[in-house]
């Protein structure tokens, strides 16, 4: 009696080459655009296609599987939160996975306060809302993360500035994963708070009474808040510095800005020469005369980074005990742009001193003003 070879189950062969097929179950079908599922194993060996098989079998097995389980109501779905019975099936991202593919793509480069900034932004969603899909959330849950974040005193400042990076982290990946969602985020109503009290710069009298006191105690912070007076440094910039940023045994003076692992800037403006004149020259002196260290600050500034909060509350309360209760050191940097003004500096000058964005294309154009014209400006604003 004659023998006939049996083929592995779920196989054929043609031109003695086994092929893969199932027949795709009737319930399902209706995800397919074909009955039955037919794959080339690309293989003439009888064993080979039997393991084969058997990995796509018990592959497409566990795939439908899933597809049955979704067809299934949510077991307690009456116990999840408002709003997240929206679209229960969603295949979408959740807000994490949302959030790491914007902090992977759009993070490079970017300082270490662009990454604690979003992640908070994206635990305030998640405290209030908890962690959905994106097409889980609503206009309605939005309002109600607006409403909470006031609830917990934050201003009308920092609420918008939440939502924006909240908007900015939904938008993005809804444009780079190509999602079928819209952004609920997006058209919430944000209060505005008129009341809220912009940053004064510090009186002329004022400051000019801040730098005697700087040189009569002669210290580090004393220094710092110098460096800054005539300057216009932002606060970060002037306390991360390197003692080889200062320049000041030349013809003109001055003291480079530039990025460093353990301190960023703020734009790519902010990378700068500045020239050093009055009380910010004698701060540099000093500095070079009594630090030790690589970095003009080493209370605030090591390698592992630059603690300008830390710098900016001893300073903020020792100025207000001089300049008065609404003094702050930012407000340093507000009147050196009114002390240029005051004596009519071309607003180029200005943003270049300053490290301020570029208003025009045209700015961006060349190298910019050489040191000797950026001195001979600043010497016009040397209080006696």
């Amino acid at each position: 009696m004659r023998c006939t070879q049996k083929h592995p189950q779920h196989t054929y062969t043609k031109r003695d080459v086994y092929y893969f097929s199932r027949v795709i179950p009737g319930d399902l079908r209706h995800h397919y655009s074909k009955p039955r599922i037919i794959q080339s194993l690309k293989t003439k060996s009888a064993h080979k296609a039997a393991v084969a098989s058997k990995i796509l079998s018990a592959k497409l097995d566990d795939y439908w599987l899933g597809l049955r389980l979704k067809q299934v109501d949510v077991p307690a779905s009456h116990l999840l939160i408002s709003g997240a019975t929206v679209n229960l099936e969603s295949n979408l991202p959740t807000i994490d996975e949302a959030l790491e593919t914007y902090l992977t793509v759009k993070g490079a480069g970017k300082s270490d306060l662009f990454f604690t900034h979003t992640r908070r932004s994206i635990k305030y969603l998640k405290d209030c809302l908890g962690c959905r899909s994106l097409d889980q959330y609503t206009s309605a849950d939005a309002a109600k993360l607006r409403d909470w974040l006031v609830s917990r005193g934050l201003g009308s400042s920092s609420v918008q500035r939440n939502f924006s990076c909240i908007k900015a982290v939904v938008n993005f990946v809804i444009l780079e994963k190509g999602l079928d969602c819209s952004n609920p985020f997006s058209g919430v109503y944000l209060h505005s708070d008129n009341s809220s009290k912009k940053r004064r710069p510090i009186p002329l009298d004022s400051l000019k009474t801040l730098q005697q006191r700087c040189v009569l105690m002669d210290d580090d912070l004393r220094h710092l808040v110098s460096l800054i007076s005539d300057t216009g440094m932002r606060l970060s910039e002037a306390a991360g510095l390197m003692k080889l940023d200062l320049n000041v045994d030349c013809d003109y003076p001055h003291l480079v800005i530039q990025p460093y692992s353990h301190r960023s800037l703020k734009t790519l403006s902010s990378e700068r020469t500045v020239p050093l004149i009055g009380n910010s020259l004698w701060a540099a002196r000093r500095i070079i005369e009594t630090t030790d260290s690589e970095y003009c600050f080493p209370r605030y500034t090591s390698a592992s980074g630059c603690n300008a909060n830390s710098a900016s509350a001893a300073i903020n309360k020792w100025i207000k005990t001089v300049a008065g209760p609404e003094a702050v050191i930012h407000g340093l940097r507000h009147s050196f742009r009114d002390r240029l003004r005051a004596v009519e500096a071309p607003l180029e000058i200005i943003d270049q001193l300053g490290g301020w964005s570029l208003k025009t294309v045209g700015q961006g154009y060349g190298d910019g003003y050489k040191l000797d014209v950026m001195t001979k400006w600043l010497n016009k604003i040397v209080l006696d």
